[in-house]
């Protein structure tokens, strides 16, 4: 039998803010309580865009710290975090230097250097991982010769240094490496050699351990400046932050796809194992480590990144929008108009976005999208429209037909871009719940200590909770729909060229 409201903390970094939320398990469902928020802003410095990691681990603390006041009791602490960004430690267990942003365009030209030293199609038959510039593959390669990397003893991901400040103990947990393109698909263990094939230093490449896996106590010092009780477990959860909302998917059966929606959109199916072919590659999907023993197959989709940028430009310009005015706005412009690929290159850097979209649009021989909800429409549609080009391309490769789509995590908030999904894709959308990730954390950890013993049990305990879940059915012509997926494909096709080369600026 369940001890009655058993109470877990997940510590939840994102790529805009981070939090702690408190769940509260009584054997059958969880309840969420948020107890602390914080921004999570990317300092640049003349070598490049950092996180201010130590500002993080502050924000840790102080969530810890409220989290166990007024004598609460918490079992277990979790972290998650996003994927591929790592720090370096010394020997001395010292921090290297702070760690990079992904969007640093330092990696630029690494591919090359990459598939020099060992074929593209090996790189993918033994990783399954999908390329983009952001992998830790191409991270390391442009730290090559580099004082930094010279120095390092051990690798740790994000969530991975984060847990290590709290309980001293170094571990590499499963899903968050399996997103660096350096693990063996088939094995979970890292790829030895296409370590050698890279130069890299194999020792800095540590133990990786399964999701679920209890780290040990916090650190007396850690526990004694928060507050917190001595022994207080610390848990390795599913650690990268998709991996945690896939575990909070609603989903009765196996017949669904999900999309993953905040900053990037994860958008894919879920698997009992890697499902690496050449049509795979020639797509650039991922196969990257789920809960359980899956495999998360899915294609990282640029996502609401695109509307941060822009609503982040015209604050600059002395525009504050919120984003449910920019829906409003997008709401009020007819359909029909220009289309964009999310993932075309120049859209990953930070910058001025809706200029951006507009020469894109040019580009492309298409309007160009002047005010803001004319450029939010362009988003939200050229969004949707992608997410049935990677749902299509999931089925012909996998042969597995997704009946209904789950939308989970921050994405689920705009009404409008899941109607357009349902609409798009014609097929069913369940949009929730919100907090996913936070919600995946903490039933991970649940499951470590013994209170669920499957992700089937996890998934019922997820559904039997009170999270808002909104049904979304396809609305319009469904032929006017294919043609403008057919628009789609054309903008595609036409960026193609450009795409190949293209300059991160």
């Amino acid at each position: 039998m369940v001890a009655m409201d058993a109470a877990f903390l997940a510590v939840d970094l994102g790529a805009e803010s981070g939090r702690a939320v408190m769940g509260r398990f009584d054997g059958e469902q969880i309840t969420l309580e948020e107890v602390h928020r914080f921004p999570n802003v990317p300092v640049r410095l003349p070598d490049g865009l950092h996180w201010d990691v130590l500002r993080i681990a502050r924000e840790v603390k102080d969530g810890i710290a409220k989290a166990t006041r007024n004598g609460r009791r918490i079992e277990s602490v979790g972290v998650d975090a996003w994927g591929v960004d790592f720090a370096l430690l010394d020997r001395e267990g010292c921090l290297v230097s702070n760690p990079y942003h992904y969007r640093d365009p330092r990696t630029e030209g690494m591919d090359e250097r990459a598939f020099d030293r060992m074929p593209k199609e090996e790189i993918y038959r033994t990783t399954g991982i999908q390329f983009m510039p952001i992998n830790t593959l191409y991270q390391l390669l442009a730290m090559e010769g580099s004082p930094l990397l010279q120095a390092a003893q051990t690798l740790l991901l994000i969530p991975d240094l984060i847990s290590y400040w709290l309980t001293g103990e170094k571990a590499c947990e499963f899903t968050a490496a399996s997103t660096t393109q350096l693990c063996d698909a088939r094995s979970g263990g890292w790829a030895r050699g296409l370590l050698e094939n890279m130069r890299f230093p194999g020792h800095i490449f540590g133990e990786i351990i399964p999701p679920g896996t209890q780290l040990g106590p916090l650190l007396p010092e850690v526990a004694e400046e928060t507050g917190a009780r001595e022994g207080l477990a610390v848990t390795a959860v599913a650690s990268h932050d998709t991996a945690s909302a896939v575990v909070a998917v609603p989903a009765g059966g196996e017949d669904f796809a999900y999309i993953s929606s905040g900053t990037w959109s994860l958008v894919g199916v879920e698997l009992p194992k890697p499902a690496i072919a050449p049509e795979g590659m020639h797509a650039n999907f991922t196969n990257e480590g789920g809960f359980g023993g899956t495999t998360r197959f899915l294609k990282n989709v640029m996502g609401l990144w695109l509307l941060q940028e822009c609503r982040r430009t015209w604050a600059n310009e002395g525009h504050e929008y919120s984003y449910e005015e920019l829906t409003r706005l997008a709401q009020a412009v007819p359909d029909a108009g220009p289309l964009l690929d999310p993932d075309h290159p120049t859209f990953l850097p930070p910058g001025d976005m809706p200029g951006r979209i507009r020469r894109f649009c040019r580009q492309t021989h298409q309007s160009s999208p002047e005010d803001p909800g004319e450029v939010v429409r362009c988003v939200l549609e050229s969004l949707a429209l992608k997410y049935r080009w990677v749902l299509e391309r999931s089925e012909e490769i996998t042969g597995r037909r997704a009946g209904v789509i789950h939308v989970v995590g921050g994405g689920v908030q705009n009404t409008l871009l899941c109607q357009l999904t349902a609409d798009a894709t014609r097929r069913p959308v369940r949009a929730g719940p919100v907090e996913a990730t936070a919600l995946g954390n903490l039933m991970v950890q649940a499951y470590a200590r013994g209170y669920l013993g499957s992700l089937e049990e996890i998934r019922a305990a997820v559904r039997g909770s009170s999270v808002e879940v909104h049904d979304y059915q396809a609305t319009g012509s469904a032929d006017e729909w294919d043609e403008a997926y057919e628009r789609l494909l054309r903008v595609m096709d036409a960026a193609q060229p450009d795409t190949e080369g293209a300059s991160l600026e």
